[in-house]
């Protein structure tokens, strides 16, 4: 699982412009949901090759009533859901008795906390450390977010400490390839928990009309038609007493793993309520993760058809870009409709897993090209040449070609269309990867005149003739002293013998 780091402090102490720089990499929002989680922030992030979820809350004060109250419950349910707690103190506004409360109350929570002071810029270092260390808590990391300063540190100091708890190799429970993890999610009180005990045959996880009865996900493995599956459930059991802290009725964090860890995620909504904007964040969120995807419309008995006819109006405006997805309607306390879960299931995971060959996919890409040509882009047709499969989970598909960057959505999408149809790719996303050939003869053209080119040939050639004659003209040089030389010297040698025999 990814390790969940919350960034807490007084307001105003630069805690979400610390969240913007850690996640630079990926800085999305992945949830932020109204009410619920009003001032609080999800995010992704990235260091090292490991991913982790940030959570921004609100200030802590120490007001005991109005909206205040209510952020610092935010701010502490954060905190809960958290394995590290990042607590950002203001360099400038020094140690302050607020800053002293929230410190001895995160030592009781037995959590990992690493102290980073912020805003050290212009501040004497030495100081601040003297002024913060009297909390007790663990050597300071300096920062200045809002330029950046110290980020590398304080990641450096996360590291270190998540790292005993969160070892490299998975800490998600092993599973058997053969094995389908499904999740269910949802919002509070959808029916998640009584779909999971109709769906196994049994009372195993706590449900009854109340929010708040869910908090950690479970892991449960069963078999059904055969098939091996294992039920990802973001409802845990907990402690009756703490049913009523609705603080806690919606573990945002607990629901990413489970879509993290899905094969097949099952989204739950409720039909009395209709499609929410937090089940459309939920599902831009799993459409982006790539997940295969079934929805579940609950609490289908007892509704009037007129009520019924509008739920499937407001469902056909609101989710048309997930319409590959299977409906069904289903009464998770009746059990009708559930039992047809299984098959969608099963057919959206064949579909996110399936593998098909280069030459398959290439037959396709050209039988799609002959029937709807791509457009003129200056003139130029863009030309896509050959498709392979990229990956799986969801089906990623490698398009290689001309001009490929300039292609327009409407036909990628008109692709994407084709080869759901053509492979009967239901129940996934899937995922196109556009690819431009390489031109060899790239930044290599002749832009020169004729008259240009003919100007450069007669010079190489006249060099390479001056060049040629020197040559020969060396060589030539050479021929003569080599057959000069020696005979010239015995000659002078003779006339000098025959001198010197006459004057005797």
């Amino acid at each position: 699982m990814k390790p969940v780091i919350a960034l807490v402090g007084r307001p105003n102490v630069g805690k979400s412009t610390m969240f913007n720089q850690m996640t630079r990499t990926r800085a999305a929002l992945v949830a932020d949901y109204a009410g619920l989680t009003r001032d609080r922030q999800y995010g992704s992030a990235e260091h090292e090759g490991r991913e982790f979820i940030v959570i921004d809350t609100g200030g802590l004060t120490g007001e005991r009533g109005g909206i205040e109250a209510l952020m610092q419950d935010q701010a502490w349910a954060a905190i809960e859901e958290a394995d590290c707690v990042v607590f950002l103190v203001d360099a400038r506004a020094g140690l302050t008795m607020a800053d002293q409360e929230i410190a001895e109350k995160l030592r009781r929570t037995s959590k990992i906390i690493q102290l980073v002071v912020n805003k050290v810029d212009g501040v004497d270092e030495s100081l601040v450390q003297a002024e913060f260390s009297r909390m007790g808590l663990s050597e300071p990391v300096f920062t200045t977010a809002s330029h950046g300063r110290g980020i590398s540190s304080l990641w450096e100091a996360v590291m270190i400490k998540i790292a005993a708890k969160f070892p490299n190799t998975p800490s998600l429970p092993e599973y058997d390839e053969k094995t389908i993890r499904v999740a269910l999610i949802g919002r509070p009180n959808v029916g998640k928990s009584t779909l999971t005990n109709r769906l196994l045959g049994e009372e195993r996880v706590l449900a009854f009309d109340q929010p708040g009865t869910t908090r950690d996900s479970i892991y449960i493995p069963f078999e059904q038609n055969g098939k091996l599956y294992t039920l990802i459930d973001t409802a845990g059991v907990r402690r009756r007493a703490r049913v009523n802290e609705m603080i806690e009725k919606f573990s945002i964090v607990k629901t990413l793993q489970a879509i993290e860890a899905a094969n097949v995620v099952i989204l739950v909504c409720d039909a009395h309520e209709g499609v929410s904007e937090q089940d459309q964040h939920l599902l831009g969120f799993i459409h982006d993760r790539g997940r295969a995807l079934v929805i579940a419309i609950n609490k289908w008995d007892n509704m009037t058809d007129y009520a019924r006819a509008e739920v499937k109006r407001q469902i056909d405006l609101k989710l048309d870009f997930i319409n590959y997805a299977e409906m069904h309607y289903i009464s998770a306390l009746h059990g009708t409709g559930v039992g047809n879960l299984f098959e969608s299931v099963d057919t959206a995971y064949a579909a996110a897993m399936r593998d098909i060959s280069t030459n398959v996919l290439t037959r396709s890409l050209e039988a799609a090209v002959f029937a709807h040509q791509p457009p003129l882009v200056h003139g130029r047709r863009i030309k896509l040449r050959y498709a392979h499969q990229g990956g799986s989970n969801p089906p990623i598909i490698v398009i290689h070609g001309k001009q490929t960057d300039r292609l327009p959505g409407n036909y990628s999408r008109y692709l994407e269309g084709w080869f759901r149809r053509e492979f009967l790719l239901m129940g996934t996303p899937i995922r196109l990867e556009f690819k431009t050939d390489s031109n060899p003869f790239e930044g290599k053209f002749d832009n020169r005149t004729p008259l240009q080119r003919y100007k450069e040939k007669k010079e190489e050639r006249q060099i390479a003739g001056m060049k040629r004659k020197s040559a020969a003209n060396a060589e030539r040089r050479a021929r003569m002293e080599a057959a000069t030389g020696p005979a010239g010297t015995t000659g002078r040698s003779a006339c000098g013998e025959t001198e010197r025999k006459t004057q005797r």
